[in-house]
């Protein structure tokens, strides 16, 4: 390469380093723009503004019910969840100071009623049986229908094994204690980051990693025949 060539590519790099940083930038504004205008939402939301909150709602109601759905793996009770969430949070909105986003504040709502609702279950025989299959058509999705798939319908032998490991699985689940639970769910359906499951949670990012631990080797360890 020339050094008239060389000069050429070290000034072109400048500039693309320069977008990048104005890039974090406007990134930055955004976000700040965002949480402003939802602190503006809220504040109203608290003052009795009625369509401020169903603006929340409609900004967050997937996200709660996803959550309900990985909880509880059954639509009706998903629903339960997600009215119950959403009732809490209009009857103590009261309550938010502003210390976390808002949406740090209604998925530990929405994960404490879910631990209420796990909690619940285990108590009551009727709910500690196995979930049914759902007919042909349903929608319900577990953790192997959320896995890729190579189109399992030309495969009847892959799919009816695909059917047992789910079953396998969620009877592996119903022995992780409902905090355990909570944690692998979120970690593993939801995405969340450990230290965002601490802060949903209250509790350190240590402790998570603990409950986690604990759910991995319990689940391992319910799972071996399968390996």
């Amino acid at each position: 390469m020339s050094l008239k060539n060389k000069n050429l590519s070290i000034q072109a790099a400048p500039p693309t380093m320069g977008t990048s940083i104005a890039l974090e930038a406007h990134a930055r504004q955004a976000a700040a723009a965002k949480a402003a205008e939802e602190h503006a939402l809220v504040r109203k939301a608290q003052e009795g503004d009625r369509q401020a909150f169903d603006e929340l709602v409609r900004r967050y109601d997937r996200d709660v019910l996803r959550l309900a759905m990985n909880i509880v793996h059954r639509p009706e009770d998903a629903r339960d969840i997600y009215q119950e969430t959403f009732l809490k949070v209009y009857r103590n909105l009261h309550r938010f100071r502003f210390e976390c986003s808002f949406y740090t504040w209604l998925y530990r709502v929405a994960t404490n009623v879910g631990l209420d609702y796990l909690r619940r279950r285990t108590t009551r025989r009727e709910d500690q049986a196995p979930v049914p299959e759902e007919a042909d058509g349903g929608t319900t999705r577990d953790f192997f229908d959320r896995q890729p798939q190579l189109n399992p319908s030309t495969n009847p032998e892959r799919r009816l094994l695909g059917q047992e490991i789910s079953g396998r699985i969620q009877q592996a689940m119903k022995r992780l204690s409902p905090r355990e639970r909570l944690v692998f769910e979120m970690k593993h359906y939801e995405g969340m980051r450990l230290r965002a499951i601490g802060d949903v949670l209250g509790t350190s990012e240590e402790t998570v990693k603990n409950s986690l631990f604990r759910a991995t080797r319990k689940l391992r360890a319910s799972l071996d025949g399968l390996r």
